[in-house]
């Protein structure tokens, strides 16, 4: 049984903007499983992956998806790297309808470029970093998904809408 949306994606392609629109929208919480990593964990995500490593972010965001598909009703905002643990993609593809948003590597470059709040994947340079990693994840998103929603000549609004049209289960919510 889908019980919530489930926005995927590589960051920088409007995940957070596009939740909390579609929030507004339906009037389900988002849950930010990035958020909730950095909430239990008490640590910002660049500490965590020093201290524990990647794998160690990986096991939390692991936990974090348990948690959150549970729920019913909820918009998940997903990290990037969310779908490099099939377990994760089992979980989220079970209770969710998962919307893949994408954009383009130098849309993507230039809506993230500033970021310092998540350390470097590879130590290459960030359009670099963009390619191999979306060479890699691209496709374990698209395996993933129910649906894909470009958004890089779309506004956030314009996004949300589409998500609206063509996700059946919000349907209901906006009722």
């Amino acid at each position: 049984m889908k019980r919530n949306l489930v926005l995927l994606g590589y960051r920088g392609t409007g995940k957070s903007t596009v939740a909390a629109l579609l929030s507004a929208h339906t009037g389900w919480p988002v849950v930010s499983l990035d958020r909730a990593i950095v909430e239990h964990a008490r640590l910002a995500i660049p500490e965590i992956v020093a201290r524990f490593g990647w794998q160690g972010f990986r096991e939390r965001e692991r936990e974090e998806v348990a948690r959150a598909t549970g729920l019913a009703r909820h918009i998940l905002d997903c990290g990037g790297g969310v779908v490099e643990d099939p377990r994760n993609v089992v979980a989220l593809r079970e209770g969710g309808y998962c919307v893949l948003l994408t954009a383009e590597v130098g849309t993507i470059a230039a809506r993230i470029g500033g970021d310092s709040n998540r350390p470097s994947l590879t130590g290459k340079t960030i359009v670099e970093e963009i390619e191999e990693k979306l060479a890699q994840r691209g496709p374990l998103y698209r395996a993933a998904a129910d649906v894909v929603v470009a958004t890089d000549h779309a506004t956030p609004d314009e996004t949300a809408a589409e998500i609206l049209r063509q996700a059946p289960l919000l349907a209901v919510a906006q009722q």
